[in-house]
């Protein structure tokens, strides 16, 4: 990329039909790619492009898979099932190994470890890849803005999932970065937020064992009253509000934490709720359409929904990839949860937008690839008003 990536805009073109079903038509499919950075290496090479077709009526749907939690020394068959689905594009939502240290020579050979799977070689030769990190990943359980090593642990990610030199995502700290893929009426525009690079301490509570099973609760943190700290810092709330001012059909919103459900007491938005407040609220100010939250973390599948937004707003968590909760994590408490999203088992997300009746279709999908819950949505319906 040449110039500052805060000022320009590329765009590059690719052709999908490689990624693509064989019993699909033979419709020359491209997306263009029009970025605040360029992705990966793979994404670069992969999404990339436009979308030409003879009638917007029979575009074929697009699919994005996505998951959290993939321990470097578990087994990880869950990448076959995810390669089959044949995605546009894969997102990893944090935790995508489990570093847990300040010595980035162990955590380099942790994602080593990752790098040699099988599973995730044949997903690195098929499927275009994004990624943010979460706190293992990152380096410290549940680290914030006070871990040693954020200015490695940010440089290492971006390495490893081929972030090029010349990318602006390396140009300021962290690692936050959109994309827009494809042409007008069929933009997807691909927002990764930085969760951990600025986040200031959380509370935590000091409820008993027994407090916590009679309240629902699982975590060790609750909502702060201290409304001058900070989960992005505000560098990239401002970066996000000209991110959600760009034209787009339908906005990916990647945190690594929950951003809807708050009461669990886990790692969340809502252990700052002014900081959860102020992004529906932008949302709304940018009158940005289409969003749709996606998020890691917890080690179980989720849908959660509010209406404190402009609109319906839908938090789709997917997690683990090759992780299972603690067996109370799913029990915990959240009134957001729609009835029925909820499975308890390795798993991976899938989003599939269906140009031709303009829905969104959210599921949670297991090892085998099978669909556990699905929830549909009207692009029409994440529309401020």
């Amino acid at each position: 990329m040449v110039g500052d990536g805060h000022k320009r805009e590329e765009e590059n073109t690719y052709d999908l039909d490689t990624h693509k079903r064989t019993h699909q038509n033979n419709d020359t499919r491209k997306i263009v790619l029009m970025s605040y950075f360029i992705t990966p290496l793979l994404l670069l090479i992969a999404l990339v492009g436009t979308v030409s077709r003879t009638q917007a009526q029979t575009a074929e749907p697009t699919t994005i898979a996505f998951g959290a939690c993939a321990h470097q020394d578990r087994a990880q068959p869950i990448w076959d099932a995810i390669v089959a689905k044949h995605p546009d594009l894969f997102i990893f939502t944090g935790d995508n190994i489990y570093g847990d240290t300040t010595n980035m020579s162990v955590m380099q050979t942790k994602y080593n470890k990752l790098a040699a799977k099988p599973g995730y070689q044949k997903l690195i030769q098929s499927t275009p890849i994004l990624a943010v990190y979460d706190d293992h990943d990152y380096g410290q359980n549940d680290g914030g803005k006070d871990y040693p090593k954020r200015e490695a642990s940010a440089k290492m990610c971006l390495d490893f999932f081929n972030v090029p030199q010349d990318d602006p995502r390396r140009t300021h700290p962290g690692i936050y970065g959109s994309s827009i893929l494809g042409e007008a009426d069929q933009r997807i525009q691909i927002i990764l937020l930085d969760t951990r690079y600025f986040r200031d301490n959380l509370d935590r509570n000091t409820l008993t064992d027994q407090e916590k099973k009679d309240d629902g609760k699982v975590g060790w943190y609750q909502p702060t009253t201290d409304t001058s700290r900070t989960l992005l810092g505000e560098p990239q709330w401002a970066w996000l509000k000209t991110q959600l001012q760009k034209p787009a059909e339908v906005r990916i919103i990647v945190s690594s934490i929950q951003t809807i459900s708050w009461e669990k007491g886990m790692e969340c938005w809502g252990n700052m709720p002014h900081q959860r407040t102020r992004l529906f609220e932008l949302i709304a100010d940018t009158k940005a359409q289409g969003v749709v939250l996606i998020s890691g973390d917890v080690h179980f599948a989720e849908i959660s929904k509010t209406d404190e937004g402009p609109y319906p707003l839908y938090d789709i968590t997917s997690s683990g990839l090759a992780q299972k909760p603690h067996p109370s994590w799913p029990k915990a408490i959240n009134q957001y949860r729609i009835p029925g999203c909820l499975y308890v088992g390795e798993n991976f997300g899938l989003i599939t937008i269906d140009w031709a009746t303009k829905t969104l279709c959210l599921q949670a999908c297991d090892v085998q690839g099978q669909p556990q819950f699905t929830q549909n949505v009207a692009i029409s319906a994440l529309q401020v008003k």
